[in-house]
């Protein structure tokens, strides 16, 4: 992967940014396969319901399917509400990065209509003294359009660490979880959903870095890739 340079202001009508959060010229959109996928999985989050079982077939899988040096990104969130992202180096570890944006689930389905969703984050910090994932402040773009700001967490609420805890086992998947109050099983925002995949993670420098969902039924290139920038 080419190093990603970025302006103070991510330029997104610039061709690298172009080529980054949008199809290329000769890409063709690709057919549903009858084997499906997890981005089509999330599609249908409206037809679930709360009675869905998928955390535990999912959670004990017979053999590993993908390789284990994959890292874990985890989108969750309800129905009504907005997105969480999650990136773990192992579904059992502590989340590296977590970050609440700034569109609702709903938003982000209709994008998935595409079948190719590309988010970028931008720190436009000036200093390089921490780690790119360990800046707070973060621009978000989704298929080349800003949707806003947000701030890495420092420590995750209880029901974010209720998902963690729950998906511990499960190394891909999506479906309903149970709501963190046991007497209330859907709440105001709608159920909570979740889409869990593996991601091969690129760093072109210290200033960028990428990761590429890894397609479980063999479909060809990432349906979800997400980056990560630092102004310069």
């Amino acid at each position: 992967m080419p190093t990603v340079h970025s302006s103070p202001y991510l330029q997104m009508d610039s061709p690298a940014i172009l080529s980054l959060l949008r199809p290329t010229p000769g890409e063709k959109p690709r057919k549903s396969s009858s084997g499906g996928g997890l981005m089509r999985m999330f599609k249908l989050f409206p037809m679930l319901t709360s009675g869905c079982k998928m955390v535990a077939l999912l959670g004990r899988p017979r053999k590993p399917l993908l390789k284990d040096s994959a890292t874990t990104g985890t989108i969750f969130g309800y129905r009504k509400g907005r997105v969480c992202l999650a990136i773990q180096d192992d579904p059992h570890c502590v989340p590296m990065f977590v970050i609440e944006l700034p569109m609702l689930t709903s938003l982000l389905q209709k994008e998935m209509a595409s079948d190719i969703v590309r988010i970028a984050l931008e720190s436009e910090t000036k200093t390089h003294k921490k780690k790119l994932l360990e800046e707070f402040v973060w621009a978000v773009y989704c298929n080349g359009r800003k949707v806003g700001y947000s701030i890495r967490r420092k420590q995750l609420p209880d029901d974010e660490l209720h998902v963690m805890q729950l998906l511990r086992g499960v190394s891909m998947g999506a479906g309903v979880l149970p709501n963190p109050n046991e007497k209330e099983t859907v709440t105001s925002d709608g159920e909570l959903t979740y889409m869990r995949a593996r991601f091969e993670r690129v760093v072109g420098s210290k200033d960028s870095e990428a990761f590429y969902m890894i397609n479980p039924d063999g479909a060809p290139g990432p349906e979800l890739s997400i980056f990560f920038v630092r102004a310069r």
